[in-house]
């Protein structure tokens, strides 16, 4: 939308020893125009904004050269600041205008809200139709409050109150869905499921074997941390050996189920959230309802099965990549033997710590399953389906997840 009248060329490079510059300043200055903006416009600033009083409390401001998105515009706050006090009524007009884009448009809707918010009346009929249709336009329907940047923001007290309320608006929901869980493993125990056993073997290769190399890059790299860290500590008294104990005692009993469950819930639990959003949006879970079929055996049943068994065999995983990368390190920068790295493992290692390991991996599974499969079922209680919520059950599923 590069358009506009001119009567002038363009202002950018302008040279200030050129004759027609010169006797077009001194015209425009004849008239009582004084140019706005000159500490913001450079000597080879391509626009040029002027004003002069029409009356006592009415002021024209004038728009020459180029008004482009390329350009270094004021903002309409720094130009209202240079107005004369007690202003009532600006009237917006072009002068030399050669081309103007949407800055302009935005330009002049700033000044126009700006005058609305201080009681100041904006004339814009002196600029372009096409300048006017624009700002008829923006200025038909107000803007939206928390659309804009910050739009979400707010104190300490106020976003503690919000979430205080979003708790409480979900806690129903939260508690029917746990209890539809209850019953629906009820159901299994008894044979009385309708599910299809093909579904459990699909969600067990999603949430294991396709997990695995996120699962070892990341473990490997704890690992890796965790030996160098301990060694550099021990060696300080001749203990390098304790490589072993401290990074497998660490991997199979606490850092393994951790970082498994941590890898989980921001890959399989978002993915179930957004699977079941994408449902509940094209309105298969009431298909489900209308046919008699449970959408809890249906759906999540095989989802809990799946990751109540692959994040235990995960953890385990994890946990032994966790070991050879410990042994890495030992063998490459402390000159420990493989053989002693392994007897030492084998010492330390007991049968307590991986009931422990293989537990927390089996409790972080069922609480991603339940948190990223029930992100949908407590948002449809409150919101329709669309768009936005399916956005909302995805993004609730993730820093839910992470609680564990």
């Amino acid at each position: 939308m590069a358009d506009g009248a001119g009567k002038r060329p363009a202002q950018s490079g302008r040279d200030a020893d050129d004759p027609g510059d010169r006797l077009l300043d001194s015209a425009m200055g004849k008239n009582g125009w004084k140019p706005l903006g000159t500490d913001v416009a450079g000597s080879t600033a391509g626009w040029r904004l002027d004003s002069r009083p029409l009356g006592s409390r009415e002021i024209e401001l004038g728009f020459s050269g180029s008004w482009r998105l390329s350009e270094d515009l004021p903002s309409p706050g720094s130009i209202a600041g240079e107005l004369p006090g007690g202003t009532a009524r600006i009237r917006l007009s072009t002068l030399a205008l050669d081309h103007w884009d949407s800055a302009l448009p935005a330009f002049a809707g700033g000044l126009i809200r700006l005058g609305a918010e201080r009681g100041i009346e904006v004339d814009a009929s002196g600029l372009p139709q096409e300048v006017q249709r624009l700002l008829a336009m923006a200025l038909a329907v107000p803007e939206q409050k928390g659309t804009g940047r910050g739009g979400s923001g707010g104190g300490l007290f106020e976003r503690t109150g919000t979430a205080t309320l979003a708790l409480l608006r979900d806690m129903p929901a939260m508690l029917q869905f746990l209890g539809e869980i209850t019953l629906a493993v009820g159901r299994l125990l008894s044979g009385r499921a309708h599910f299809r056993r093909s579904d459990v073997w699909l969600e067990i290769e999603a949430a294991g074997p396709k997990a695995l190399p996120i699962v070892s890059v990341i473990s490997f790299l704890v690992g890796v941390i965790l030996a160098y860290l301990g060694a550099d500590q021990l060696r300080l008294v001749g203990a390098q050996i304790f490589i072993a104990d401290l990074v497998a005692i660490g991997m199979v009993r606490e850092i393994g189920a951790l970082m498994t469950g941590i890898i989980v819930a921001g890959r399989t639990g978002a993915a179930f959230a957004a699977r079941l959003g994408t449902m509940q949006v094209n309105e298969e879970i009431d298909a489900f309802h209308t046919l008699g079929v449970s959408p809890i055996d249906f759906l999540v049943l095989p989802r809990l099965l799946a990751l109540t068994l692959m994040v235990p065999l995960l953890t385990l995983y994890a946990g032994f990549v966790g070991m050879l990368a410990g042994m890495f390190v030992a063998l490459l920068v402390f000159d420990i033997g493989v053989f002693e790295y392994y007897t030492e493992t084998l010492r330390a290692l007991e049968a307590k710590h991986f009931l422990v390991g293989l537990s927390k991996g089996a409790a972080y599974g069922a609480l991603i399953m339940k948190i990223g499969n029930g992100a949908w079922y407590r948002t449809s209680w409150w919101m329709p389906p669309g768009a936005t919520f399916l956005a909302r059950s995805n993004m609730a599923s993730e820093p839910a997840n992470f609680l564990p």
